[in-house]
């Protein structure tokens, strides 16, 4: 019997997609890391690109299409819960609503041959960071010619007695040029991934079905649906699997894992229905 060369080349494939995937994230171990925001290829104006995340759903973590404003049938089910009136269901839906989380691409130095990374944060590191940039004595820290390197330093949750990593960052107060040649910066500029490959989007029939099989276990959850795995978020060699690292406070906080809802199973039933199925 002859061997399925597609069926190797496809399994090839999905490893080296896999690995691709971490390659192109910067996860920052304790320490401290001198880093240089990049412009980003498909968004010249603004290097920062936002994505929401639904985590702990069936334990997995799912790219919102709201993140581009498209519909999530996640998202409208958590509204049709809160307007239900049930307190127990009000918190579940809370936690069920998407988490925003942030990337930038970097170049790390001293790591340059890795090339741009992309590198993930929550809301306190993107504040201060837009904060550095609107501050006119700073400005445009992502400029090739004239930005500034920024020194991050990552304290582990068991140094800085709390239950989560600390991150801190400084601007230097130095210009610099991205690279010592124009063609080496040209190559960083051009040579980047769209964060869209690195986080795939599920269509808004499979979001359903995922709501549904968590809603019912029992009916089970399709197996062709794929998520982002939380590990793949994770900015920290002490996250488990079930944290979200929004890097709140610069470190990773525990992810507010979703409940089902408390509602009797022929409640929650009807609702679903009636929202997706009347």
């Amino acid at each position: 019997m002859a061997i399925n060369l597609d069926a190797i080349r496809g399994r090839l494939n999905k490893l080296q997609s896999t690995t691709s995937k971490t390659v192109e994230q910067w996860k920052p171990t304790p320490g401290k890391h001198q880093i240089r925001l990049v412009p980003y290829k498909f968004n010249k104006e603004n290097p920062f690109i936002e994505l929401l995340f639904h985590y702990g759903i069936n334990n997995k973590t799912y790219l919102s299409p709201s993140s581009f404003g498209r519909p999530d049938p996640i998202v409208e089910f958590a509204e049709k819960l809160k307007r239900m009136g049930d307190k127990e269901d009000w918190k579940a839906a809370k936690k069920m609503e998407p988490k925003l989380r942030t990337f930038v691409p970097v170049l790390v130095r001293g790591e340059e041959g890795e090339g741009v990374r992309f590198w993930g944060f929550g809301k306190t590191v993107y504040q201060e960071i837009l904060g550095y940039i609107a501050d006119p004595d700073y400005g445009d820290i992502t400029d090739p010619n004239e930005g500034r390197d920024i020194v991050v330093e990552i304290v582990s949750a068991e140094d800085s007695g709390t239950s989560y990593p600390v991150t801190t960052i400084r601007v230097k107060p130095k210009e610099s040029a991205l690279t010592d040649t124009k063609e080496l910066t040209d190559k960083f500029l051009n040579e980047q991934k769209n964060i869209t490959e690195l986080y795939s989007e599920l269509s808004y029939a499979e979001l359903k079905s995922v709501l549904e099989g968590w809603l019912n276990p029992s009916a089970g959850e399709d197996d062709s649906v794929t998520s982002t795995s939380t590990e793949e978020l994770s900015k920290s060699p002490s996250a488990s699997s079930n944290k979200d690292v929004s890097h709140d406070m610069g470190g990773t906080h525990e992810a507010p894992k979703a409940e089902a809802p408390a509602k009797k199973l022929d409640d929650v039933a009807a609702a679903f229905d009636d929202l997706f199925n009347s």
